[in-house]
């Protein structure tokens, strides 16, 4: 079994763009959602509407993962028209470029450590030093892995911390959050001034709310699951973490799509530079990736994985407190 330099090296073939994939995807996408969002505005009852309403936050978190890809140079690295695109769409979906390229590239490179921070993730203690901490922290701590977190993803992780938080901290190197911070707010003002408050619900938040909790949802259950391998800093190793510390979340071919094949991350983590749509081929072409941890959309599933709240180094797993 390769590990190491080796098996990354067995992924390079895979790391190859096909050019016309990307853009017929990022076009094909783009023309869905646009299409979607716009029917949405038509005046006929609200339950005719919530389905499109339903299917553009769905088809939302789809460009995200394009979106996704384009910032680890997967796909369109070198396309001027592909950066203006992406960095509008940042901007739209409360995640703009500057914000969510360090983040990401942080958890990226810190993935299955043990943080109190969980920048670009969610923060995960040991359970001793859980205890070691005041009431107060305890709070704050549990509040940031807490389903409502999760759930509530457009306002407490898209609004609050990628944007609001990150201004606040940092507004010379993230000032592009307030753009994002202006425009979504501006937008839903418009909607609700001449749509009024049902076509504010049904073509802005609903659609928002969906994305943000699925995209909060995948990013947590990715990481937290039964089986998951967390370790301290100095033991860490860039392919374990790929393979012990990051799930295949299995779903059927619907979701996948909607999903950009997420699911198989831990062929992500191995090779980030592996397009979306070259994740599936990836795993069946490499025998080491084809036995990962697994974890699903079953509803036992979904609870397993928020009722984790720390590492437990005793037991060399995650548990619930």
């Amino acid at each position: 079994m390769r590990t190491g330099r080796e098996l990354i090296l067995a992924s390079l073939p895979y790391a190859q763009e096909v050019k016309s994939k990307s853009w017929y995807y990022l076009i094909s996408t783009i023309v869905l959602l646009v299409m979607a969002i716009g029917t949405t505005f038509i005046p006929v009852n609200w339950l005719f509407r919530l389905p499109l309403s339903i299917l553009s936050g769905l088809l939302m978190v789809r460009f995200f993962i394009i979106y996704h890809d384009y910032n680890h140079f997967a796909i369109l690295k070198n396309s001027k028209s592909a950066k203006w695109i992406m960095t509008i769409f940042g901007i739209f979906i409360l995640a703009p470029i500057t914000i969510w390229k360090r983040t990401h590239n942080h958890h990226h490179i810190n993935n299955s450590k043990l943080s109190a921070n969980g920048i670009g993730s969610f923060p995960l203690l040991d359970k001793k030093e859980f205890y070691n901490l005041d009431k107060k922290s305890r709070l704050r701590y549990l509040a940031s892995r807490h389903y409502l977190t999760i759930v509530l993803g457009y306002i407490s992780l898209f609004i609050f911390d990628f944007n609001i938080k990150t201004f606040i901290l940092s507004p010379k190197q993230h000032w592009d959050s307030i753009i994002a911070l202006l425009f979504h707010f501006t937008m839903a003002v418009l909607i609700y001034k001449y749509g009024g408050f049902a076509s504010l619900m049904i073509s802005w938040i609903i659609p928002f709310l969906i994305a943000n909790a699925v995209g909060a949802y995948l990013f947590y259950a990715q990481h937290n699951f039964p089986g998951a391998i967390y370790v301290e800093k100095e033991e860490w190793d860039y392919t374990n973490a790929a393979l012990k510390s990051t799930s295949y979340l299995k779903m059927n071919s619907l979701l996948n799509w909607f999903t950009g094949d997420i699911g198989f991350h831990h062929v992500h983590h191995l090779n980030h530079t592996i397009p979306f749509y070259r994740l599936r081929e990836a795993m069946d072409g490499i025998p080491e990736l084809q036995n990962p941890l697994t974890t699903t959309f079953n509803p036992k599933d979904i609870i397993a994985c928020l009722k984790l709240k720390v590492w437990d180094s005793e037991a060399q797993k995650l548990t619930s407190l």
